[in-house]
């Protein structure tokens, strides 16, 4: 078994004993404060799966790195971070919507977006559903492998996308999507980036992009896309960042990134 196989089996432990937590949690849980804006909650659930996550680590793997939506870095000692995503789409998971889940992946090398090298991956639904990746082996949905062999012309791409809590990045972002909604099938806001790379991932949409989402936010779908077929990347082609992820079939990516510079997506921020 690969190196990316068991990092992958520990991440799938943890995605799913947390994935129950936040489940069962769900009915009561409440907000417990507010991060970039007003409208960017976390609930008390962000926090108990995050602390549920990182006692996971520190007992299986406790030499390695954290990287957490919630709390403090840890460093690495064994050149692997975990880079954790507690409730990703709180603000469905506290309006009682199903789109959100609990990510969990492992990575090695610096834990930033650009620098890093992604291992494994998993995201556990809050439906049940459980997506997973690693690195060189595939990718996984409810352990039925998922591979992208092509992808409609852009004309015909349902595009799905997000927006920051930020006002004024909001208003730009919005400024965009207005844009691109005359050269695509249409557009899907469903409040959750890492779901969102894992049904671009799946075919479930044909593509996806996002401006300022976090690491925590790509580290385990974006490798489950890359494992699918797709391409993963910055605007320019290099490496994701947090500044903008477009994720699409190679067959369309250029035509994708070229229509999103028309709208202006390298002027938002």
């Amino acid at each position: 078994m690969t190196d990316a196989l068991v990092l992958l089996d520990i991440a799938t432990r943890l995605a799913n004993e947390a994935g129950d937590l936040v489940v069962k949690g769900r009915a009561t849980a409440q907000i417990a404060g507010t991060k970039s804006s007003s409208a960017d909650i976390v609930t008390e659930m962000d926090l108990a799966s995050e602390r549920l996550l990182r006692q996971r680590i520190r007992e299986l793997r406790p030499d390695d790195g954290i990287l957490g939506e919630e709390g403090d870095d840890v460093p690495s000692r064994s050149g692997i971070t975990w880079v954790l995503d507690p409730i990703d789409g709180t603000v469905n998971y506290a309006y009682g919507l199903q789109y959100y889940g609990v990510s969990v992946a492992a990575v090695a090398g610096p834990p930033r977006t650009h620098e890093w090298t992604q291992l494994a991956g998993a995201i556990r639904t809050g439906t049940g559903e459980l997506w997973a990746a690693a690195r060189n082996e595939g990718a996984w949905r409810d352990g039925v492998p998922i591979r992208r062999e092509s992808a409609p012309p852009l004309e015909t791409t349902l595009l799905a996308t997000g927006f920051q809590y930020v006002p004024h990045l909001r208003a730009q972002q919005g400024q965009v999507v207005a844009r691109m909604l005359p050269v695509v099938r249409d557009i899907r806001r469903l409040g959750a980036a890492a779901l969102d790379l894992c049904h671009a991932a799946a075919g479930v949409v044909d593509a996806y992009y996002e401006h300022r989402i976090n690491a925590w936010d790509m580290a385990a779908g974006a490798l489950i896309a890359t494992e699918a077929g797709l391409k993963v990347a910055g605007l320019d082609g290099g490496p994701a960042d947090e500044r903008l992820v477009i994720a699409a079939h190679p067959d369309v990516w250029d035509d994708l990134a070229d229509a999103l510079r028309a709208a202006g997506a390298d002027r938002v921020g």
